[in-house]
């Protein structure tokens, strides 16, 4: 009845290619649970679509099932990533397939969580269901880079970005804006898909972020708020400060000023204690793995020259987005220059990169 590989016909590349693109639009919203998509077919026609609930239930299938337009007995399901089969907080997405009369069952590649993996395939089979795996895997794969980091390695998928002018500015004194409307609602974007936004004390004081997502509809997923400050020299006359609330604010810091941390913890901003090397920095792989406990899974990080300098020189980032904007800025007395060019190009591979153009800026996407 089964078979783990199979040949695959373009109609189920195009049901799964579909799926796909389902749990893309929801990756990154859905907790320490992976997005996934789910399309129920029945006689050549989709009856039923899902995807996984937000902050990670439902789960995608049991959301398809429930929708579907008719009875989904007899039908084939198209999963971009192994059902579930064990107990947790939902019952095994497995037993839902059972029941609800499942014949066929395609999904893209197996799940790394070890209660899962492998073992829904037999479960399956053992109940006369056909199952192929391997469906369209390398999308899937591409799909749960961020999934698969957090499970192997129990750390936050970090993505960074800066924006650079043609002479290598990444800020400039009275020049606010470097790249254009385009490449702001990308990075705008990048912060819906996060759980968190990360910046160093500098560009804190340096421009009074907002760090939220402006994106029209998508203003309550604004990520949460890291700030590495070691001295507390946040203002309170910040909007950070002054937006902060229970949980949505996290500082790392090694202060004993302890009039500044009476009045940051009554406004509700987490502060973390954490002591500095020898050369009074942050350690950053401890940050990163304080930020995972916190429930950060997804980790955008803005930060100046110094601070993305740190993170590509020990490869922390995941994936990495430079803004190259056609503008030339003036080098007024305070000005800033991004150092780390040769850095990027080092520590990640140029096989892996990726080159879009979006209105007037060039973007590109590296991979680690």
């Amino acid at each position: 009845m089964s078979s783990k590989k199979g040949k695959f016909s373009s109609q189920d590349k195009q049901f799964m290619n579909l799926a796909i693109n389902l749990a893309r639009s929801r990756n990154g919203l859905t907790g320490n649970n992976p997005s996934v998509g789910c399309v129920i077919v029945k006689n050549n026609n989709i009856i039923s679509i899902g995807q996984t609930g937000y902050n990670g239930r439902p789960h995608a299938e049991y959301n398809a099932i429930k929708n579907s337009i008719e009875k989904v007995n007899g039908s084939k399901m198209y999963i971009t990533l192994e059902p579930c089969n064990h107990y947790g907080q939902t019952p095994p997405c497995t037993n839902n397939i059972i029941k609800n009369g499942i014949k066929e069952v395609y999904y893209s590649i197996d799940d790394i969580d070890k209660k899962v993996k492998g073992k829904s395939f037999n479960i399956l089979e053992k109940k006369k269901i056909k199952v192929q795996k391997g469906l369209l895997k390398e999308k899937a794969k591409d799909l749960y880079e961020s999934y698969i980091c957090n499970r192997l390695y129990k750390l936050p998928y970090v993505t960074g970005k800066i924006a650079i002018t043609k002479n290598k500015l990444i800020y400039s004194y009275g020049n606010k804006r470097i790249t254009d409307t385009f490449s702001d609602k990308l990075t705008h974007f990048l912060r819906y898909k996060n759980d968190a936004i990360l910046i160093s004390h500098q560009t804190l004081l340096k421009d009074n972020p907002k760090l939220n997502c402006r994106l029209k509809g998508y203003e309550k997923f604004s990520p949460k708020r890291i700030i590495l400050d070691k001295n507390l020299e946040i203002k309170q006359s910040s909007y950070i400060f002054k937006s902060s609330k229970k949980e949505n604010t996290f500082i790392f810091h090694n202060s004993l000023n302890f009039d500044k941390i009476r009045i940051l913890k009554k406004r509700g901003i987490r502060l973390i204690k954490l002591k500095t090397n020898q050369d009074n920095l942050f350690n950053l792989n401890k940050i990163l793995k304080i930020v995972f406990k916190n429930g950060i899974r997804n980790l955008l990080v803005e930060g100046g020259d110094k601070l993305t300098k740190a993170f590509l020189f020990n490869r922390l980032f995941d994936k990495f987005y430079l803004f190259k904007s056609p503008k030339k800025l003036s080098k007024y007395n305070e000005h800033v220059n991004f150092t780390s060019l040769n850095i990027l190009d080092k520590k990640y591979s140029k096989k892996t990169k990726i080159i879009s153009k979006v209105a007037n800026d060039k973007i590109i996407i590296y991979k680690r």
